[in-house]
């Protein structure tokens, strides 16, 4: 039983080519790959053999026939013309292989299998892209590119084309019920009045501070007792607006924000010193007029002894 166990294991393995990492056709990939990042249409035309075609991995056309050579290089001159700082490199652990297939190979290419980040910034809307990209490249027996089958991210673009026409995101209010919220949350906090304060938050409403970690975010019930704190140690003799709040009430994503700016004229109860807290304010409500979420901006450093 054993001996024919074994028999089946090893029949059942076929070996159809070898995997390499270090291979001429990797080298063809990496000087493509320099001629694409720095503009050099010359040395790109040289790499490619004449019935080169170029394929998106990720589109759902069944019917694709490929990009072809002329139309490939001057697609490719877009990316160094267009972007800054732009650059296609190794990603982190990764390294590009040689695969030298037996069956069905008789003209004896190589697949070379590459996984890369592609960066770079707009000239013209200063979009950022960066995406994670798999290539797939044909290398022929006389070191020619016949086929490469680009792996990315599509969506990397959708910023980028929405970005070369002005356009409205929404309504900008200099007074509005949610302001009118906020002015009367702060003014409640400086009478000491930490109940009404934090009744205009939902009860799931999340917290932050930027002297903080930034992706952990507080309660309802554990801000009321930093609050609480903050009161027992610091005897409020006044908070003043700056200027006037804004609502923004957007289009995308249907968000309601309060931005408010404030002074805080402080006495800290310890030593009887005074203390002027500037502090930045960014709530977002919900349908209901409640704050659901809220980030404060302001220099910790100055509360401390």
């Amino acid at each position: 039983m054993l001996v024919m166990m074994t028999s089946l294991i090893t029949f059942a393995q076929k070996k159809n080519g070898t995997v390499y990492m270090e291979h001429p056709a990797i080298d063809v990939a990496a000087n493509f790959t320099t001629a694409l990042v720095s503009g050099d249409t010359t040395k790109l035309a040289s790499l490619l053999s004449d019935d080169f075609k170029a394929y998106n991995g990720v589109s759902t056309n069944p019917d694709v026939k490929g990009t072809e050579k002329g139309r490939f290089i001057k697609n490719s001159y877009r990316w160094f013309d267009e972007l800054d700082y732009f650059s296609i490199s190794d990603s982190p652990g990764a390294y590009p292989d040689a695969i030298e297939y037996k069956k069905d190979n008789e003209n004896e290419e190589v697949w070379v299998q590459t996984w890369e980040m592609l960066k770079g910034v707009h000239k013209t809307t200063g979009v950022k892209l960066s995406s994670p990209i798999h290539r797939l490249i044909v290398v022929t027996k006389d070191n020619k590119i016949k086929m490469i089958i680009n792996y990315f991210n599509d969506s990397i673009f959708d910023e980028l084309g929405q970005s070369f026409s002005n356009r409205t995101n929404g309504t900008l209010y200099n007074h509005h019920d949610n302001i009118n919220t906020v002015r009367k949350a702060m003014y409640a906090f400086e009478n000491s009045d930490l109940d009404k304060a934090i009744s205009y938050y939902s009860e799931d409403a999340r917290f932050y501070n930027i002297n903080d970690d930034l992706k952990v975010s507080d309660s309802k019930a554990n801000v009321k007792a930093i609050r609480q704190k903050f009161l027992d140690a610091f005897q409020i003799k006044s908070i003043e607006m700056i200027g006037y709040p804004d609502y923004l009430e957007y289009e995308m994503g249907n968000g309601r924000s309060v931005l408010s700016w404030w002074d805080l004229h402080l006495i800290r109860k310890a030593d009887k010193k005074e203390i002027v807290l500037s502090m930045h304010m960014n709530d977002d409500f919900d349908e209901d007029g409640k704050i659901i979420s809220e980030m404060i901006y302001f220099n910790r450093a100055l509360l401390e002894k």
